[in-house]
């Protein structure tokens, strides 16, 4: 066994929450260092002094990018309080991206079904699907790949899958909240997460977000 043998000195795993934890518990047991990370369901938090500028390609950059198969990808989006043009704004330049230029395939048929199905979910559920990427075409040339457009559900609740799941794909949940207190409430609620974000103006609502987040990377306006 790699954890067990003599020779390795150290543990690194990245891949499902109860291996990870499998991983940490046998690896610390021997004395040997180890750094695990399980499933990941990174809060960004956008208030409504958030520079737009910042914010938009922040947001929409995070969500997309690897067509969000990636576990750094922010993929549930806090309002806080009245950020609706914020909301358009990101709406807008997600809508603008091309696929196969700005944006990859998702991995795998069995993949592109899992996704589908739980933006299908979220919509049966109640949550409003205002960027619909499910009817995207595939780019010319690139006619046999999986492709989901960036798709954006808003008014999700904290106990929908779309909103405590990992998705693994290029798809925003976005769950409203009055305070920041509340979102961090939120924050800490859900057992996953890799990192937690806030885009913001003010230097006393990043501080107190970074003291309060329960994850162990923290990004401000980023």
């Amino acid at each position: 066994d790699l954890i067990d043998h003599p020779k390795t000195q150290a543990v690194a795993f990245v891949g499902s929450t109860p291996i990870a934890k499998e991983v940490f518990i046998r690896a610390t047991a021997l004395g040997k260092r180890a750094l695990t990370l399980g499933g990941a369901k990174n809060h960004l938090l956008v208030v409504p002094d958030a520079d737009a500028k910042i914010t938009t390609p922040g947001v929409v950059n995070s969500f997309t990018g690897c067509a969000g198969q990636r576990c750094m990808a922010a993929s549930l989006m806090v309002a806080v309080n009245q950020v609706d043009q914020q909301i358009d704004a990101i709406v807008s330049k997600a809508k603008s991206l091309e696929l196969g230029k700005d944006m990859g395939a998702i991995i795998s048929r069995a993949a592109l079904e899992r996704i589908t199905g739980i933006i299908d979910r979220a919509e049966k559920e109640g949550a409003k699907i205002i960027l619909d990427g499910r009817k995207a075409k595939a780019p010319a040339g690139y006619e046999g790949g999986f492709w989901l457009g960036p798709t954006i559900i808003d008014y999700a609740e904290p106990e929908m899958e779309c909103a405590k799941e990992e998705i693994f794909g290029p798809v925003l949940t976005i769950v409203r909240r009055p305070t920041v207190q509340a979102a961090m409430e939120l924050e800490h609620h859900n057992p996953f997460g890799n990192a937690t974000s806030v885009f913001t103006s003010s230097g006393a609502v990043a501080q107190f977000v970074a003291q309060q987040a329960s994850t162990g990377m923290i990004g401000v306006n980023i």
